[in-house]
């Protein structure tokens, strides 16, 4: 496996092969994000991985300095699992200068859900990965769908930019209880890890609900009210239409219900398909 750690080497690896799929991460990798490299593997001749943590996208409050970066183990876990290779930039190399040219996505689905409660988080996400993909050039791009909202604005910006690449959504990868793999799990007491499957479990009952003519709000108040009754503190539990991301209307036919929620200092997001 190749440790690629400057632009020149990534776009000289890229001229030695042939359909290529990607995978960008920030890293503290799990089976979520090797998930993502086993859907690649059938539609290319080999996968980069990229590992950033993306100062852009982090609040001025947010776990920017101590997010978990685990470099080595990063590293064997992809060449156990096949990765050819990993691009593995610093900060000065990918911001070579202040990133002040941006993506920005439109308001209206960057604004809700988590972009109501992380103003400016999806500007730089749509930031970096459009200058990942510059760089990298890939085929294919694989993405987990428990992230619903940036997969869907990525998607966006992928269609309307006439970026010439596969996006590939992957199914949420998860625990043997339902919660969603994430590397923020790391930050959960013994006693939250236990409690944090509520979120998943509830996420069923609303879809449930809703798959049976129930009110949607309705299902989503009583959803909302479980979760502060056992402790949590809930920013937004809601079914919108997974075609659009915006609030159901009578010819929905895909659906997703969303979910962001605090247990203890940690944040937990998930999202269900219906």
């Amino acid at each position: 496996m190749q440790v690629l750690e400057s632009i020149a080497e990534v776009r000289a690896f890229r001229k030695q092969v042939g359909r290529l799929g990607f995978v960008p991460t920030m890293g503290n990798l799990h089976d979520g994000h090797l998930s993502l490299l086993r859907a690649s593997r059938p539609h290319c001749d080999a996968v980069l991985t990229s590992i950033f943590v993306n100062r852009l996208q982090f609040g001025p409050n947010e776990d920017f300095d101590r997010y978990p970066r685990t470099r080595e183990d990063d590293l064997a876990l992809l060449e156990a699992a096949g990765c050819e290779a990993v691009f593995y930039p610093t900060e000065a190399t990918l911001y070579p200068q202040p990133q002040v040219v941006a993506v920005d996505p439109p308001g209206e689905l960057a604004s809700i859900l988590c972009g109501a409660f992380r103003p400016g988080h999806f500007k730089g996400v749509t930031t970096v990965v459009a200058k990942l993909f510059n760089i990298v050039q890939p085929d294919v791009a694989a993405f987990g769908l428990k992230d619903y909202q940036q997969y869907f604005l990525i998607r966006q910006m992928v269609e309307q930019l006439e970026i010439p690449v596969q996006l590939l959504a992957v199914d949420t990868g998860r625990a043997e209880d339902g919660l969603a793999l994430s590397s923020r799990n790391r930050y959960l007491s013994e006693g939250e890890r236990a409690e944090a499957p509520r979120l998943y479990r509830l996420l069923q009952q609303v879809a449930t609900a809703v798959g049976r003519g129930e009110d949607a709000s309705q299902a989503c108040q009583q959803a909302m009210a479980e979760l502060e009754q056992s402790g949590w503190q809930p920013q937004y539990l809601e079914v919108r239409d997974a075609d659009t991301l915006l609030p159901l209307a009578a010819s929905s036919h895909h659906k997703v219900v969303l979910a962001a929620a605090y247990l203890g200092k940690t944040r937990l997001i998930d999202n269900l398909m219906f």
